[in-house]
């Protein structure tokens, strides 16, 4: 029989009655690790949900690798590359890529009879992945491009439509400057909404021939190459094995392949979101010391509380040791009891946020329409493990007083 168990059972569970001042300083413990701990659920489920949110807004509009020339400058006024059926088979066999699709891109003004506005009309052929887009639809329907047909459907996004008072169903003219200028038009299918403003006031969806004619291109030259790979935590690695692979292969007009990653080619968003890492800890270690002290002080008053059973306990043999893993017990019940409120609390916020959306971002500074929540098992058992252990060890240094209790003094003590 574990006797320091059963004598916190008995402290712990005894009627109110019988625990004198216990009960508030229980609640407010209580209260402080459930409060907590909740503010812990919220604060990684937020930053976890944000981080993800951007990063596959990022990745929607360019893959998570991409294969350029590597001549080409930062504009969208690219230098072609041609691209082999042998290098896109090799491409697709390459270990951890799982999808592979070519593009073309060129800068014009898309007007109307009362606006213009500058875009970047991005070719993608009947390959294209479009889970991205489809997802972000909010009206009309995916352009589909037959391999033997130009098509002049296009998918825009509501910014631009909103901006030029276009819907879908409507055709406008785009004028691409090159050596003459050349006006195109388009017909809409449909509109999209990203909330990534500053890609979504760019990017018109478009047949991959149409940028072909107007950069004068071959039918086997195009921007770059975008790669999906099977797992982001192993971007870096594929990425690097990747670029080491065709640094020195050529295509048939001798240019050089360049392989970057979306974190290569989007650095300061990606240093943006590793920042906020940083923040999360600092709430984190906050929110633990500050629960952390409220059950200090609790255990402490506990103490104070039974400082006659405890010299009784000394006076009948009962070592220090096993005196303090009593109250260790005591503190264990009250720390397990707040933790359970605190995931009730903190996991009903999130499924209420994530459902609902009940509070608002502005997507024009933080690239979203509401605070994201992404809460998955293993945060959610690593807080709790790491709320239990840091409470518990914070606790060891003042079960310690438990030593200087005398039993000839503390027997008398009322």
């Amino acid at each position: 029989m574990n006797l320091e168990l059963f004598i916190a059972k008995r402290i712990y569970f005894s009627k109110e009655g019988e625990r004198k001042a216990t009960p508030p300083v229980v609640r407010i413990a209580m209260v402080g690790i459930a409060l907590g701990l909740a503010v812990m659920i919220l604060s990684v489920a937020i930053v976890i949900g944000f981080k993800k949110e951007i990063r596959n807004k990022v990745i929607g509009f360019g893959s998570h690798i991409q294969i350029t020339n590597f001549d080409n400058n930062t504009s969208y006024e690219s230098t072609p590359v041609a691209v082999s059926d042998t290098l896109l088979n090799h491409l697709k066999s390459f270990p951890g890529i799982t999808h592979v699709e070519a593009f073309a891109t060129k800068p014009g003004i898309l007007k109307t009879d009362t606006d213009f506005q500058g875009i970047v009309l991005k070719g993608v052929d009947e390959n294209y992945d479009w889970t991205f887009f489809r997802n972000n639809l909010k009206e009309g329907e995916i352009p589909v491009f037959d391999k033997d047909k130009t098509s002049t459907d296009v998918l825009i996004s509501c910014y631009l439509a909103n901006m030029l008072g276009l819907k879908v169903g409507d055709s406008f003219l785009t004028y691409f400057v090159g050596e003459n200028i050349r006006p195109r038009k388009f017909h809409i299918t449909g509109t999209y909404e990203t909330g990534f403003v500053d890609y979504d006031k760019i990017f018109v969806m478009a047949d991959i021939r149409q940028t072909r004619r107007l950069n004068d291109w071959d039918a086997d030259e195009v921007s770059g190459l975008e790669l999906q790979v099977d797992n982001y935590d192993h971007l870096d690695q594929i990425a690097e094995d990747l670029y080491f692979d065709i640094a020195e292969k050529q295509d048939r007009n001798g240019n050089s392949y360049y392989t970057r990653s979306v974190k290569e080619m989007n650095p300061m968003i990606f240093d943006w979101l590793d920042v906020q890492d940083i923040n999360v800890v600092v709430i984190l270690v906050l929110i633990l010391a500050v629960a952390g002290f409220t059950m200090i002080s609790g255990l402490l008053i506990i103490i104070l509380e039974r400082t006659n059973m405890i010299g009784i306990l000394k006076a009948l043999g009962e070592c220090n040791t096993s005196i303090r893993k009593i109250f260790l017990y005591i503190s264990f019940f009250l720390i397990g009891k707040g933790m359970i409120w605190g995931n009730v609390i903190g996991i009903a916020l999130c499924l209420i946020q994530s459902f609902f959306h009940v509070v608002k971002l502005d997507p024009s500074i933080y690239y979203l329409d509401a605070v994201p929540i992404d809460l998955t098992v293993l945060s959610l058992v690593l807080l709790n493990v790491g709320t239990l252990a840091a409470s518990m060890l914070m606790l060891l240094g003042p079960s310690y007083l438990i030593t200087r209790i005398e039993p000839a003094k503390s027997i008398r003590f009322e």
